[in-house]
């Protein structure tokens, strides 16, 4: 962006220890005027309130910084702080006396607001927290209380650094943050991030579901003079353990494309487990 050559520049502080920790603790806060109308914007206000402060020194200066961050916005509310650092770069260049107009400060809040939200939701509602979340659940169903803590505390760790990380970064990086954003270089974190998530959950269904088929196929003595039964649960073990809880896994999600409801699936789920441990074709 090029210096407006009318407007004299003016030595502008950079934001203080201080004033970064109450936008944390501020930004924390950002649904909490959560509306349908503008969705975050009150928060977003709220969390940039420090560093207009510091930026502007004029009332009249200040009131008009904060209209503008009363404009629609909305995101993955943890990656929010990395495009509340970008435009408090670009205040503080605005406030400097540089060429840039409220259009240039709202525009990048938009184009940032939408890849920064298909990066945050995969990986942070989509694999860190099913991941922690089964993980969790692994020890927790063992009776080890760690598995409740590691997912409380591990989903925490994460949250405290994107928003504190995030924050400082897209401070310091400034406007240079929107090229990568729009880069391959988020597309592939994303990838990643959900390529990992799947693998760690295709490995815990066999963990998680447990299905038994008890239905006897056959029985036959073996040379110790026992009496051997053939199940379909025995003959599905032998072809590959977990092959039942796979092929479920595999048709619920079969149903999920083919939008039927998950709560349907749930009720249906425990339907066919009452009716058929009564009838004798499913056993614990």
């Amino acid at each position: 962006m090029t210096e407006n050559k009318n407007v004299e520049l003016v030595e502008v502080p950079e934001l203080t220890q201080r004033d970064k920790v109450d936008t944390y603790i501020r930004s924390t806060f950002l649904l909490g005027s959560f509306n349908f109308e503008r969705m975050q914007s009150i928060g977003f206000a709220v969390s940039m309130i420090p560093a207009i402060k510091r930026f502007y020194t004029k009332k009249e200066d200040q009131a008009e910084a904060l209209t503008r961050h009363l404009e629609f916005f909305n995101t993955q509310p943890w990656v929010a702080s990395s495009i509340m650092g970008v435009t408090a770069a670009m205040e503080r260049e605005k406030a400097a006396g540089k060429d840039i107009d409220e259009a240039a400060i709202t525009n990048v809040k938009v184009g940032l607001m939408g890849p920064l939200a298909g990066v945050g939701d995969p990986i942070f509602w989509g694999t860190a927290r099913i991941v922690l979340a089964a993980l969790g659940a692994s020890l927790a169903v063992t009776g080890n209380i760690l598995g409740p803590l590691l997912f409380f505390f591990g989903m925490t760790a994460i949250r405290w650094a994107t928003r504190w990380y995030g924050f400082k970064y897209g401070y310091e990086k400034g406007t240079q943050i929107v090229t990568e954003a729009g880069g391959n270089t988020l597309q592939k974190i994303t990838q990643g991030a959900s390529v990992m998530g799947l693998f760690v959950m295709g490995a815990l269904v066999y963990r998680w579901t447990s299905v038994n088929i008890p239905l006897p196929l056959t029985s036959y003595t073996n040379q110790a003079g026992e009496t051997v039964n053939v199940t379909v649960q025995s003959v599905l073990n032998d072809l590959l353990p977990g092959l039942a809880s796979l092929g479920l896994c595999f048709l619920c999600m079969w149903l999920l494309k083919k939008k039927i409801n998950a709560i349907w699936l749930i009720f249906a789920l425990f339907g066919v487990g009452i009716l058929g441990s009564y009838l004798g074709f499913l056993a614990l």
